[in-house]
């Protein structure tokens, strides 16, 4: 060591050495350590943005009432139902001719009809299968360390053997 100190004149040459040796390497390959600490930067960035454009802002009266008028087409829908029904009992003749009157709507209209309401109701499912709380997986053999005592009697040779 001793030479290579009278050499290469001090401790701090030798550092100072090592460092250049070190930058001339990392132009040739790249440090994965810095990679993987800029990778982590670039996650954690998209992560805190992905955080902001999902928190939710105080809801105004406007948007409080389009999610009150929102809720209100299953209710109508099953109550109305129900209504005709009541309606039918009440006064057959003044039914019978509203549902002449159904009789006469063209089948296209219906299938438009059909559509309309297949689409609200398939886009408000959509949303809250998509807005569900994701569940995480159990570890590996979880599911094995529950007690079962007939599991425990079939693999003993108690039950059909």
């Amino acid at each position: 060591m001793g030479v290579i100190d009278r050499v290469l004149g001090s401790p701090g040459a030798v550092s100072a050495l090592g460092q250049a040796a070190q930058g001339v390497a990392e132009v040739f390959v790249p440090s994965a350590t810095r990679r993987m600490e800029l990778s982590a930067e670039a996650q954690m960035s998209a992560l805190r943005q992905l955080g902001e454009e999902y928190q939710h802002p105080a809801l105004s009266g406007f948007d409080r009432v389009i999610n009150g008028l929102n809720r209100l087409p299953r209710p109508f829908l099953a109550f109305g139902t129900l209504g005709l029904f009541v309606y039918a009992m009440v006064d057959p003749v003044g039914f019978a001719a509203r549902m002449v009157g159904l009789n006469a709507v063209p089948e296209p209209l219906w299938w438009l009809l059909g559509a309309i309401v297949a689409f609200y109701f398939g886009a408000r499912e959509t949303h809250y299968f998509r807005s569900r709380p994701v569940m995480a997986p159990l570890a590996p053999g979880a599911a094995a360390t529950e007690e079962n005592a007939a599991l425990d009697d079939w693999r003993a040779g108690g039950l059909g053997a």
